[in-house]
């Protein structure tokens, strides 16, 4: 009796992997399966925190810069005004987030993007029409 349970329950979650309740306060979780609807799924979910964090995943990260000898050259954490500071913590904020909604192996698959954007292009070129 139990086997037939555990099987009708399985082939159910095959058939419906997202069936966690969706919440404001948690990111939708990706396991490697049914991409375009996460990534939707994600984007609401971040634009609702800040669109600022989204424009950094599809911009790339804000990186004040200023002018040192006729340079444009990287401005110190230290020199930020507030406004440079929030802009810039954006691309912290959509790491944190993303990060947050993967599975172990889709985590250490992007641990090593040095930005959102970057993170966010390998999850694409891996999983875009690979549905």
């Amino acid at each position: 009796m139990y086997s037939s349970l555990i099987k009708n329950l399985l082939k159910w979650l095959k058939v419906n992997p997202f069936v966690e309740s969706a919440s404001i306060h948690k990111p939708p979780m990706f396991c490697g399966l049914n991409y375009q609807f996460w990534k939707i799924r994600m984007q609401i979910f971040i634009e609702s925190i800040d669109k600022g964090i989204w424009y950094a995943i599809t911009n790339g990260p804000y990186t004040p810069e200023c002018l040192v000898e006729n340079k444009q050259v990287d401005k110190q954490w230290i020199e930020l005004t507030d406004e440079e500071m929030r802009r810039a913590q954006y691309d912290c904020n959509a790491k944190n987030i993303t990060t947050s909604s993967l599975s172990m192996d889709k985590f250490f698959m992007v641990s090593q993007c040095k930005s959102a954007k970057e993170l966010w292009d390998v999850l694409d070129v891996t999983h875009e029409g690979n549905e």
